[in-house]
């Protein structure tokens, strides 16, 4: 299937300031009615989607979609821009050798290339693509971007895990949307392959691509991030779902998915007719 990319998108940020200084809700609805999907899992958390088609955002919980926590494996998304605009990472096909320690996620131990590394959110790989970038590299980066509070801390291969780094849904939101239009400050090339290895479904009916996250804040509460966008007939949808929870045995895989798959089901999405 052929995807539009309009330009004729209004830049998020500069929207989503108004809308939420204004607090008027022309454009933004607060859906309460989501929240039975975090109810349902017993989590908390928040919700919110972009419409491209008319530029509605659509919101559950505003309170936490905009209070920052840390990004965890979603920074992967920055991280493998930052890497190829840079040459740190030639292609999605560049590989990097494993180093030999076993970790408990068995895919990891082994070597492998971006793309492999995207899907099964290799933290070894990419903590090694943020050493060959270098601190100062990377700090400028993130300062370009204005990603969320910008702070890269004292370890460069840690500080998307660590609560170093840390970035509101809504900011996800806004980074999503110009990632998909190549309004970031990257070539267009780099912003393509990393659009591409987002890619998780692709049929007749829609397109998903997303990056997923998971980690532990301050207060040691489970953080699980989806953050992406859906394509049917020509229109993008971007969302972000932002799971939080207390349980340090919840599966967090399973969750996060199930709750942000309901809730884009809920709005009309998958069925090839939005």
């Amino acid at each position: 299937m052929k995807y539009s990319r309009s330009l004729s998108l209004v830049p998020y940020f500069l929207f989503l300031i108004v809308v939420l200084s204004s607090c008027s809700g022309n454009r933004a609805t607060i859906d309460n009615s989501l929240g039975q999907y975090f109810d349902n899992n017993h989590v908390d958390g928040c919700f919110s989607m972009l419409n491209n088609r008319n530029g509605e955002i659509t919101v559950y919980n505003l309170a936490l979609d905009t209070t920052r926590t840390l990004p965890a494996s979603t920074f992967k998304i920055v991280n493998s821009l930052i890497g190829l605009e840079t040459g740190k990472i030639l292609d999605e096909k560049m590989v990097i050798k494993w180093d030999g320690i076993k970790r408990p996620v068995e895919e990891w131990n082994k070597d492998m290339d971006m793309q492999e590394a995207f899907k099964v959110s290799c933290v070894p790989y990419y903590q090694e693509v943020a050493r060959r970038i270098g601190r100062d590299t990377m700090q400028l980066w993130l300062d370009s971007l204005h990603y969320g509070n910008m702070n890269i801390g004292k370890r460069i291969d840690s500080f998307w895990l660590n609560n170093d780094l840390k970035i509101s849904p809504d900011e996800q939101l806004g980074l999503m949307s110009k990632l998909y239009f190549d309004q970031l400050p990257f070539q267009k090339r780099t912003q393509e392959i990393v659009r591409e290895v987002m890619v998780q479904e692709n049929n007749t009916l829609y397109k998903l691509s997303y990056k997923t996250g998971w980690g532990y804040d301050e207060n040691n509460n489970a953080i699980g991030w989806v953050v992406g966008w859906v394509e049917e007939n020509m229109h993008p949808y971007f969302f972000v779902t932002l799971v939080k929870s207390t349980n340090k045995n919840i599966d967090m895989p399973t969750v996060r998915m199930n709750i942000t798959k309901g809730i884009l089901r809920q709005l009309g999405l998958f069925q090839g007719k939005m």
